[in-house]
């Protein structure tokens, strides 16, 4: 059920909707007895799934509402309106950091008490044992009265413990503010997130912008994990030296290498800022440098190598940073044997204009063989990363599916990828180049450009329902079946509003999806947040198969019992669940899958084929 203006929510009156979330929806609501306004946070109906989810609420709750702080916004009530969980808050009349910071960067006081307020509600709810894991402008409240909140201690929690399809496997968190081990879906979470994503807000206080943005937030989650992080005082110069080693450390990709708490982070912050003496607020505003960095890079100002590359998991990067170390340190070994030669030249008197003319023959040879050597060490490393880059992308961490075997980058298919290009870079107005572009890289077994060509696809804009279902079947045929489910899911989306899916497209889509999701970057291209806008049991399928193929085998066979209790006759249900069964051994509850999925009227020819492949693996 929705929550409706003038309608009775327990005691408290609804009188209008102040916002609306992936989480949860924000009503502002008046409690007679009491006679005062608060604020009722509803929690999304998917958290109801998971049958014990209510019980785990009230626990939960109970535990965040004693955190009683003045710069915690306090809980005041907890409970359920006809199935629906829901938190009354405090009201706060004001608005948010996020508001106040759309009409210019704060001063330097202000930026003061900011960081004070919400670093010691941090540090206060840290030895309660309870995390925040959202961060951002919009969760700090500035109160009318001058006070600062910090929001959604509760939210964060609650939904961290729930068992939904919203939940376990849900990466929780804002993409511009989340930590990197946030990012990759780890459970052993620690103080070491927050600061993270408070160290994102620093920067965005200080710098004038958050260190990554993009199109899209699987972009955003790609930076935080893998791209280094922009030097605060090369995107602003006014920022000091002093602050920018204080976010340095804050931002640090391992968490073991940031401040070792809150307060010691507030207290180099602070010290590193009231010494720093920076510009006032007016200044930055007009200076050029802010004003750039508070802009956003438009979409169309990006070429196609700067889009990042989404990677689930942790790859051997080390090698692929030696290379570029010892590429840059040869192409510096160049620079200075040039600078030599331009130095002989000029200590002899010649100009730039002049032929320098050698003392003798054995000069010309020697420089010629340092100039051979020099370009030979350059070309062998190049070829020596291009390779590794592509072994990176052929790996088994980035795709676990299978995919078609192709000759090693043969001049043909290097042609064909160039002709993509070419045709793409002819015709920018017509989406289907990076289609054209992405089936090619598939075709040479470079899957991570061929992700690249899809994101671009997303953010150009110009993506056609019809053509994505289209391209995401020829995808499926060469059984790059996570490209092919992130057409599907993108071309469900458009339908979405039009109504359901035809039994054609929902099959060709749930079939995507269920074969993605044997990849580990399935949780980052198809969230499943965004699947279960469009497709409960799907999302919830795809959630038992993560949990079971990449996290706790039996977290995954306990969604999937759920689910099938929940919905019998679900004929990925019994498929996925013969196929769990015969991964574990039990060879007669595998068998009873197959003979219910098999009486299954619901079944379509790609399950009954799989159905049969898992059949000839039992004994």
């Amino acid at each position: 059920m929705s929550f409706k203006a003038g309608e009775m929510v327990g005691p408290y009156r609804i009188i209008e909707q102040l916002g609306q979330g992936g989480m949860a929806t924000v009503f502002k609501a008046y409690h007679a007895a009491l006679d005062r306004y608060v604020a009722i946070k509803v929690l999304h109906p998917a958290f109801l799934e998971d049958p014990s989810f209510l019980s785990r609420f009230q626990r939960e709750a109970r535990l965040v509402a004693k955190l009683e702080h003045p710069n915690i916004v306090p809980i005041y009530d907890y409970t359920e309106h006809e199935g629906r969980p829901y938190l009354v808050m405090k009201y706060i009349e004001g608005e948010t950091l996020k508001a106040t910071l759309s009409r210019g960067p704060l001063s330097k006081e202000n930026v003061t008490r900011v960081v004070d307020s919400v670093g010691t509600a941090l540090a206060y709810a840290h030895k309660w044992g309870i995390l925040h894991r959202d961060i951002k402008p919009s969760n700090v409240l500035m109160a009318a009265d001058g006070q600062i909140y910090l929001s959604d201690f509760g939210l964060a929690r609650i939904a961290q413990s729930g068992g939904s399809t919203m939940t376990s496997d849900m990466i929780l968190g804002t993409p511009q503010y989340i930590s990197p081990e946030q990012a990759l879906g780890k459970k052993d979470l620690d103080e070491g997130t927050d600061i993270y994503s408070f160290g994102v807000m620093l920067y965005e206080l200080t710098v004038g912008k958050v260190p990554f943005n993009a199109d899209t937030p699987f972009s955003i989650i790609h930076d935080h994990i893998y791209s280094p992080l922009p030097i605060p005082r090369h995107v602003n110069p006014a920022v000091s030296e002093d602050v920018e080693r204080v976010l340095l450390k804050a931002l640090a990709k391992d968490r073991r290498d940031r401040y070792k708490d809150v307060p010691a982070l507030v207290d180099a912050f602070q010290n590193a800022w009231n010494e720093s003496n920076p510009e006032s607020p007016e200044t930055k505003a007009a200076h050029p440098i802010w004003a750039a960095a508070t802009s956003a890079t438009p979409a169309s100002a990006m070429t196609l190598h700067e889009v990042p590359t989404i990677i689930p998991v942790p790859i051997p990067v080390e090698d692929s940073e030696s290379s570029s170390t010892t590429v840059a340190a040869a192409s510096n070994q160049a620079k200075e044997a040039a600078n030599q030669v331009v130095q002989t030249r000029e200590s002899s008197g010649q100009t730039h204009n002049q032929t320098a003319k050698p003392k003798s023959k054995l000069g010309w040879i020697l420089l010629a063989i340092a100039v051979v050597l020099v370009l030979g060490l350059l070309a062998t490393l190049f070829a020596i990363r291009f390779i590794r880059k592509q072994i990176v992308s052929n790996s088994s961490l980035i795709a676990t599916v299978t995919q078609t075997n192709v000759p090693f980058q043969t001049p043909g298919l290097l042609g064909e990828i160039s002709k993509a290009q070419q045709y793409l870079a002819a015709n920018p107005e017509d989406p289907k180049g990076f289609l054209i572009l992405a089936m090619a890289y598939v075709d040479a077994n470079m899957l991570e450009s061929a992700h690249d060509a899809i994101t671009n696809l997303e953010k150009s804009g110009k993506a056609d329902e019809s053509m994505d279902w289209d391209f995401g079947s020829q995808f499926a045929e060469k059984n790059a079946w996570l490209i092919a489910a992130r057409l599907d899911l993108d071309a469900a989306e458009m339908h979405h509003e039009t109504g359901p899916l035809p039994n054609d497209l929902q099959d060709q889509f749930h079939e995507a999806v269920f074969k993605a999701y044997r990849n580990k970057a399935a949780i980052i291209y198809l969230p499943i947040l965004r699947l279960s806008a469009i497709d409960v049991p799907l999302a919830t399928l795809a959630r038992s198969q993560y949990q079971f193929y990449f996290g706790v085998q039996a977290s995954g066979q306990k969604i999937l019992d759920q689910l099938n209790l929940k919905e019998p006759n679900f004929p990925e249900g019994q498929l996925l669940q013969a196929e769990f069964s015969a991964k574990e051994g039990d060879t007669t509850r595998a068998r009873q899958a197959l003979i219910n999925l098999e009486n299954n009227p619901a079944a379509t020819e790609w399950m009954l084929a799989a159905a049969k492949s898992i059949e000839g693996t039992l004994p």
